[in-house]
């Protein structure tokens, strides 16, 4: 949305450059149709990359591990072991998608740029993997509880609480699995 809305400023301000100029209705019209050609061809390739994005990404949960396979061109394979999960989130969507977010415990990090566009938004300094619009989110979300849980013992529980996701892209819902350490 913020890209459709830079481009349509852009071809605004070029109509308006040439109405100040004192060009023709015709010549107005010229004038905007470069800034949305140049809008229409960026918002196709955002669109492109994607769809290509979701077509090669599998997530993978065992009864040890979160596994994130992603990558179009090049395949990167992120296995996140149970044992180095601090917590996990849910934030629902309203066609029964949802995200994912998994909190990383202690040391363990992996680079925000190498989690793009699979990492939470805006969480720089400790990124955090994260599932993104995963179908039927809330069985997954009882699949990933019920791994950890199985995995860790009693040493996890689960919470519904916002999880900060759901905040970030306008919504209150959450579950969050924290650990009791």
């Amino acid at each position: 949305m913020p890209l459709t809305a830079y481009f349509a400023i852009l071809a605004a301000w070029s109509a308006g450059n040439a109405a100040m100029a004192g060009v023709s209705a015709l010549g107005i019209v010229a004038a905007m149709l470069f800034p949305a050609a140049l809008g229409a061809l960026a918002l196709g390739i955002l669109a492109l990359v994607a769809w290509l994005m979701a077509r090669t990404t599998v997530y993978t949960i065992t009864d040890k591990r979160v596994v994130l396979r992603v990558g179009v061109v090049l395949s990167v394979t992120f296995n996140v072991p149970f044992g180095s999960v601090a917590s996990a989130g849910l934030r629902r969507h309203a066609d029964g998608t949802g995200d994912l977010p998994i909190a990383l415990a202690g040391e363990d990090r992996i680079a925000y740029l190498h989690l793009w566009p699979h990492a939470r938004p805006w969480r720089f300094a400790r990124p955090e993997p994260m599932l993104r619009c995963v179908p039927d989110a809330e069985r997954v979300a009882t699949v990933l509880a019920e791994a950890i849980l199985a995995s860790q013992g009693a040493a996890m529980r689960a919470a519904p609480r916002e999880t900060g996701a759901g905040r970030a892209h306008g919504s209150n819902e959450g579950a969050t699995l924290a650990a009791a350490r």
